[in-house]
């Protein structure tokens, strides 16, 4: 039988409370690397580096951890969930328990919905894209292979606003300062960009980040989206150079993994793509993309550093999440 780890309804009585917290207990006493392993759960992407970053993160997970762990792809990308855990079942027999964690920065669509459906698990919301549940030919979640595992799967909130990620924030940013063509006197802002989306919660993510990051630093600094929802990244930067004295900025793309995403869709609202490039790209996902064409009114250096990637930062999240878990 598959299992969730999510609350239990705030209706259920005392004596449902008493035996859940009890069976929970003598549950995670039970997961041992002998007889667990960990689905490292990723969106997927039509790029190869996406998939090469997710390998990175899972075998630096394994050494660190000494769990056996399997990186799988919500679309897009193989392995898909349910071959992962085909894979996690082949490599260990004895396999009883899968702890599956969607490394995503936000909650979203995605980990609420989609995940939890391809996982066979009840989805945390109603779709707004599909309310009675019957998705058509052609979506992603239309016609899902089945799981087929006996254990138990629990599927674990994605990353959120950690405060470890600001480590690796300002490590991008001294990297991207690093490659600065002024020199030390130059006065430098600082752009977080997040993905965007419909629902509040990536909102909810970015903006305590950026916040917690805020706290620490004395540069001029602000947040925006690639997409969807505003401040968009020109509006946003506009304003951060009319309000401050700015010779450079640093834009840090807060993305796990490079993606179209972070190698197209980001550079090239922010001019760092020459002509040919934009219009030779294509989207090759399923849905729509409404980049704005607000133009920017900064002549100043732009640094564009990598996204977070298999940072060693990262891992340490992960495992400290697992760990809580267990």
């Amino acid at each position: 039988e598959k299992t969730e780890s999510f609350p239990m309804d705030s209706s259920s009585n005392l004596q449902n409370n008493l035996k859940s917290k009890t069976f929970d207990s003598i549950s995670k006493s039970k997961k041992t690397p002998q007889n667990t392993a960990i689905l490292l759960v990723s969106h997927g992407s039509s790029l190869p580096y996406a998939e090469e970053v997710f390998t990175e993160i899972r075998d630096k997970y394994i050494k660190l951890t000494g769990f056996d762990a399997e990186a799988g792809y919500m679309k897009v990308a193989n392995p898909t969930l349910p071959q992962a855990i085909n894979n996690l079942k082949d490599k260990n027999p004895n396999l009883k328990y899968i702890i599956a964690v969607p490394v995503f920065l936000a909650p979203g669509i995605h980990t609420r919905i989609d995940i939890p459906t391809i996982l066979g698990l009840e989805p945390l919301e109603t779709d707004p894209r599909c309310p009675d549940g019957n998705y058509p030919e052609g979506h992603y979640l239309y016609d899902l292979e089945d799981i087929n595992f006996d254990g138990e799967i629990t599927l674990l909130n994605p990353i959120g606003p950690n405060k470890s990620l600001l480590t690796i924030i300002n490590n991008r940013i001294d990297e991207a300062l690093s490659q600065s063509q002024l020199d030390s006197n130059a006065k430098t802002g600082i752009l977080l960009v997040s993905h965007g989306s419909r629902l509040n919660y990536n909102k909810e993510f970015i903006s305590e980040l950026h916040e917690m990051f805020n706290n620490t630093t004395e540069k001029p600094n602000d947040f925006a989206f690639m997409e969807l929802v505003e401040p968009d990244i020109p509006t946003t930067i506009n304003k951060l150079v009319s309000e401050n004295d700015v010779d450079r900025l640093v834009v840090v793309p807060v993305f796990i993994a490079p993606g179209v995403h972070t190698t197209h869709d980001i550079p090239s609202i922010l001019g760092l793509l020459d002509e040919e490039h934009t219009h030779k790209h294509n989207h090759s996902h399923n849905h729509s993309h409404h980049h704005t064409h607000t133009k920017m009114e900064f002549n100043g250096e732009i640094l564009y550093p990598e996204p977070i990637g298999s940072d060693d930062v990262l891992i340490k999240i992960l495992q400290k999440k697992v760990e809580n878990e267990l």
